[in-house]
């Protein structure tokens, strides 16, 4: 990870924190995929995708959490999940946060993946 990727995480875990989330995991590596942060709020398990870009065109940070991404962060949820059977939740979530120049925001429930894939 490059050091503005590693700060724009940072950021983003700070950002959940203040927000009340507790930070479970960041960078999780599975075959396959890597989820930038594993939060958890209330009972909600939180599987956080961060975007940092210095600028919004072209439909900004979000717009590249592809359909592809989308699936590959699904797949590394399920392993994540399935290596961490201590962690308990009642539901959960995909978020996405970005991260510009002027501001944090956190899109909550930023995609569903696939039932066939939780």
């Amino acid at each position: 990870m490059n050091e503005q990727g590693a700060a724009g995480e940072a950021q983003a875990a700070d950002y959940l924190t203040s927000k009340g989330y507790q930070i479970v995991a960041r960078n999780y590596q599975a075959a396959g995929g890597e989820i930038d942060l594993v939060a958890r709020l209330k009972k909600t398990l939180v599987f956080v995708e961060v975007k940092q870009r210095s600028y919004s065109a072209f439909g900004g940070p979000v717009a590249a959490v592809t359909k592809a991404k989308q699936l590959r962060i699904a797949k590394t949820a399920v392993q994540f999940i399935k290596t961490h059977p201590d962690i308990s939740y009642e539901d959960i979530r995909f978020d996405v946060i970005c991260i510009l120049p002027k501001a944090t925001e956190q899109i909550e429930n930023a995609f569903c993946p696939p039932r066939t894939t939780l």
